[in-house]
């Protein structure tokens, strides 16, 4: 009896010797050993003393070669809502082309490049901006080969995100919560669906210094008739003696384009091309060709559906059930948006090419 009592002291003080040794070396092998050891009870036994040594010294050596790996943790997938605020993109428009729709229809597109979109930051998560929280995805673009357009610290704030290749331009995208994309992830043009509409912003293009009839929509004064040279006159811009003075922000003539932001709402995609990184959109897009534009979901033909969804209906005034398709509140002819954003990643699964379909067009063509 006192002699199995000694064994099992001395098992026991080799074990705290043992894991001392390895925490200093290694905590991740230390945890291991223990593990192992509580796996095996009948190692420190008065039986077999040499072997108790040599398992433990074995599993040891077994933990520091191979470190035990964390378990795989399952997080759910967040499926999309009418109340989701997904990322945006950032573009460069290449010009303009004609788009041939199935039915025969020729359209005016325009072309835009996605260029190199990773995701840079999170910013505003838990902040209070007018009593809601708010939050907000960052996007750098467009790759840089030289430092020159690139700061210092522009380039370690990239590298916090995990981008090691400098980038030119960086936009701000608010998003909902649901709507998180992980640092230095990679967004791809599969992001938005042909059938969709989005919102287009840039700088527009500057045309100089223009009168109030180009820069205004003024319709001028008569041609004839008692009017020398004012025919394109903005006309009075006072008033009375009282205030006797220009208000400021009247219209007349001045600086035209170029130094605001404009934005174009619903275009429709027509075409997207994830090989290439292209998207055609029907109509024309603020800015100069080879400017930089920024695309961002349609709002005003989702307020409808939000309005509805946040009462428990669906658009047409039913009761939700929980189990109704995302097409419902989506635009005609779109089944489902890639969730939380489209990566590069699901582009490598879907086609190179993808344009809008003949029973697709019918649908908007109704709406």
């Amino acid at each position: 009896m006192r002699a199995s009592v000694s064994t099992s002291r001395a098992g026991s003080r080799l074990l705290q010797q043992r894991l001392s040794t390895l925490t200093l070396q290694s905590p991740r092998a230390a945890v291991a050993a223990a593990s192992t050891v509580a796996l095996r009870p009948a190692a420190l036994s008065s039986s077999q003393p040499s072997s108790s040594r040599l398992s433990l010294h074995t599993s040891a050596h077994l933990a520091q070669a191979a470190p035990a790996e964390p378990a795989a943790e399952t997080q759910e997938v967040a499926r999309w809502k009418p109340t989701s605020q997904r990322v945006g993109l950032i573009a460069v428009k290449r010009g303009m082309t004609s788009f041939f729709l199935p039915n025969g229809e020729r359209i005016p597109a325009t072309i835009l490049q996605v260029h190199s979109n990773q995701v840079s930051a999170h910013i505003g998560f838990g902040a209070e901006v007018n009593d809601s929280t708010y939050t907000a995805l960052q996007v750098a673009a467009v790759d840089t080969k030289t430092r020159l357009h690139v700061t210092k610290q522009i380039r370690g704030h990239l590298r916090k995100a995990g981008i090691k290749s400098g980038k030119k331009i960086i936009r701000e995208f608010p998003v909902s919560s649901d709507a998180i994309v992980p640092l230095g992830t990679k967004l791809s043009a599969v992001h938005f669906v042909p059938g969709q509409s989005v919102d287009v912003r840039a700088i527009t293009r500057g045309h100089g210094f223009q009168g109030a009839m180009k820069r205004h929509g003024f319709h001028g004064l008569r041609a004839t008739h008692g009017v020398s040279i004012s025919h394109r006159s903005h006309g009075s811009t006072g008033a009375n003696q009282d205030p006797g003075r220009v208000w400021p922000g009247t219209k007349m003539a001045g600086r035209m384009g170029g130094n605001k932001h404009g934005t174009i709402h619903n275009l429709l995609v027509v075409r997207v091309d994830a090989e290439k990184e292209l998207i055609y959109v029907k109509g024309n897009v603020p800015g100069p060709k080879g400017g930089n534009v920024t695309l961002q979901d349609a709002r005003r033909p989702s307020w409808k559906g939000q309005k509805m969804f946040r009462r428990g209906r669906l658009p047409t005034g039913e009761a939700l059930s929980g189990k109704e398709p995302d097409s419902i509140y989506l635009a005609p002819g779109v089944d489902k948006l890639p969730f939380p954003a489209g990566t590069e990643t699901i582009a490598d699964k879907l086609p190179a090419v993808v344009e809008i379909g003949l029973t697709q067009l019918d649908s908007v063509n109704k709406a």
